[in-house]
């Protein structure tokens, strides 16, 4: 059974600017990049205890190509997962889940 996605504002914003700086880049590459992100947050959907807790209660994710992860939580009792950010790997690693 699926489970329900959620993302923070925090996580679509910065999905907003990856797309962004991405289709400066080259265009059409901002939508492949969200392509990518949404075949990931569709695995997630579908498996969300497969990828591993990296600190506390969050799940992180990798994107393949692109050097971004998936932070999540889920809520078993409401079959959900929140997506709390779309994390630039070469960021702080504190600002992960914090902001």
């Amino acid at each position: 059974m699926s489970y329900t996605v959620l993302f923070l504002t925090k996580a679509r914003k910065e999905l907003a600017v990856g797309w962004s700086w991405y289709e400066e880049q080259k265009t059409g590459l901002g939508d492949r990049f969200l392509n990518v992100v949404m075949d990931k947050v569709s695995q997630i959907e579908k498996a969300p205890e497969r990828y591993p807790k990296r600190f506390k209660n969050y799940h992180e994710a990798i994107i393949p190509v692109f050097p971004y992860l998936l932070i999540y939580r889920i809520n078993k009792k409401k079959k959900s997962v929140v997506i709390v950010s779309v994390f630039h790997t070469r960021r702080n690693p504190a600002k992960k889940v914090r902001g």
